[in-house]
């Protein structure tokens, strides 16, 4: 139930992306139980090719310590990150990955790539497909109305 909690306000973060026109991907980072970070997708709104919901999550999380250490968080996010967003989250040295939809076209994690497979310095901890299927959901719903 945990996950699923923290996954669910990612989940809003992804649909008030999509509101935005932005494709619906939501983020949060939890530490010590508490949301220290949000995000979502914003490339279009910033025209910004690194504005991915992640990236703008870790910002936010790295403020709100005053470190960009993050070696003592988790991050949800809806939808497998990316080979960018996968760096970040290795270079903020965050240890835990919870991630919603799979993204066997663009994923870092299981989907394209396999990067934490590699003999990298610091380990990631993978939980997959928390609410895969209402991560799913959202996107799709998004792609639908777009055609």
């Amino acid at each position: 139930m945990y996950h699923e909690d923290f996954m669910r306000q990612a989940l809003t973060l992804a649909k008030q992306a999509a509101a935005l026109g932005e494709v619906p991907v939501g983020c949060v980072v939890v530490h010590n139980g508490t949301v220290i970070g949000r995000g979502y997708n914003t490339r279009e709104t910033k025209q910004s090719a690194i504005a991915h919901a992640e990236i703008n999550a870790i910002m936010q999380a790295c403020q709100t310590l005053g470190t960009w250490r993050l070696d003592d968080c988790t991050i949800y996010v809806t939808l497998e990150p990316c080979p960018m967003c996968a760096g970040a989250i290795f270079n903020a040295k965050i240890p835990r990955l919870i991630y919603g939809a799979r993204d066997p076209k663009a994923g870092a994690i299981s989907g394209l790539l396999h990067l934490f497979e590699y003999p990298l310095p610091h380990k990631l901890a993978v939980t997959p497909e928390v609410l895969g299927e209402e991560c799913l959901a959202v996107l799709r719903d998004f792609f639908e109305s777009l055609r």
